[in-house]
């Protein structure tokens, strides 16, 4: 199933403007329920101007109505021409003079709504260079005052095909690098368990030990004193004698 262009921006428009569930907008979008229902509560998407589908020929009316009156049914896009004819683009990425004020702009909105992204990925989607994001980044832009956060699709600075290829990685990336963490973490945990679990007996055997060695001792200390005690009866005797 394809998805529309600017997705987050045509789920802000569907939370606002219709009865949707958000299970059917999160199916559209290609986004997750939770996402969705921050957008609804205000939480996520804040700053993302609503994109209507039905003028960018990505809905119809007719469509959002039956889904509205059916929660079960699925929302079906219709064929944009944008989105026809678009491939991965080979070589360097070209940008006219008239886009390249928009770059910081651009890198800007991906900074702030895609934080996955790479410095090189964003590098590739804008046709940037990496001192100038990370003066984005740190606020330390020239121009810093004057940019606002703007989508390179919108600009024209990147498709929506490359941008959702590029998150979709990113974000394939990041599960997998948690995984691999929750797994080390796991293995670490187990190999504490197992080593407690090995010298615990030696600490039950331990216990046992002592307490059958400990009246034997208490014997040898009565029967110490009573030969001293004899001893000192003998002298005794002796001196009285």
């Amino acid at each position: 199933m394809g998805l529309p262009l600017m997705r987050k921006a045509t789920a802000v428009w569907l939370v606002e403007n219709t009865s949707l569930t958000f299970k059917q907008i999160s199916q559209f979008c290609g986004l997750h329920d939770l996402e969705v229902s921050g957008i609804a509560d205000g939480e996520v998407a804040n700053g993302i101007r609503g994109m209507d589908p039905i003028i960018s020929n990505q809905l119809t009316q007719k469509e959002i109505e039956k889904c509205e009156k059916d929660p079960s049914a699925v929302l079906t896009l219709t064929v944009n021409p944008a989105t026809e004819g678009e491939k991965k683009r080979r070589g360097p990425r070209y940008t006219p003079l008239s886009k390249r004020q928009d770059k910081p702009a651009a890198i800007a909105w991906l900074l702030k709504f895609h934080s996955e992204l790479t410095d090189s990925q964003i590098i590739k989607l804008v046709g940037t260079t990496k001192p100038t994001i990370q003066a984005v980044r740190a606020r330390t832009h020239w121009n810093i005052t004057n940019i606002v956060p703007t989508d390179p699709v919108v600009l024209g600075l990147s498709k929506q095909v490359e941008l959702d290829l590029a998150v979709d990685k990113s974000r394939k990336m990041q599960n997998k690098i948690t995984k691999v963490d929750i797994d080390k973490s796991e293995n670490k945990l187990s190999s504490i368990l197992k080593h407690k679990e090995e010298t615990k007996p030696l600490e039950l055997e331990k216990g046992p030990f002592l307490a059958e060695k400990k009246p034997v001792l208490e014997d040898d200390d009565q029967t110490s004193k009573g030969s001293s005690l004899r001893e000192a009866e003998k002298l005794f005797n002796k001196d009285g004698v």
